[in-house]
């Protein structure tokens, strides 16, 4: 199977679409264990990671959440923030101590809204990481389900 690196935020912005948003950034840290986030819960902000992991993971009743991705390095934690209702669809814990940069939602929005050309921008690159998250799902529902041998092809 070929994997391809999630798109990262410096590979897909513009430089001055990527330089704007990262001017309401701030530096934030996460112990091992800290939750992020909770599904069904006001998705107000996200985060790029910088050092660390995070698991993205969905409530299953009587049972632990059940991990759906792990996220690293540059990737883009978060994205029910551009979609309304603005409600998470996961939970998020970082399974290390994490450093990251944060983004207030409204803001990133608002700029959104202001400059067409940055907002589309920002939508193509969060749709490329859904898709690319869709992508590596179904390989992996492919892996575990189908008969041995089916997700490689995806």
């Amino acid at each position: 199977m070929i994997t391809t690196p999630a798109p990262s935020m410096l590979r897909t912005l513009p430089a001055e679409h990527r330089q704007r948003i990262m001017r309401v950034a701030r530096e934030v840290s996460f112990p091992q264990g800290a939750r992020l986030f909770e599904e069904g819960g006001k998705a107000d902000r996200f985060w790029i990671i910088r050092t660390g992991t995070i698991e993205l993971d969905m409530h299953v009743p009587g049972r632990r959440p059940a991990v759906i991705e792990t996220l690293r390095h540059n990737e883009l934690v978060g994205w029910s923030w551009l979609f309304t209702p603005h409600v998470w669809h996961l939970g998020a814990e970082a399974t290390t101590p994490v450093r990251a940069y944060e983004f207030d939602a409204t803001a990133v929005r608002s700029m959104c809204r202001e400059d067409p050309a940055m907002g589309h921008a920002v939508t193509q690159w969060v749709g490329d990481v859904l898709a690319h998250r869709l992508r590596s799902a179904r390989t992996r529902l492919l892996d575990l389900y189908a008969p041995y041998g089916s997700g490689s092809y995806v």
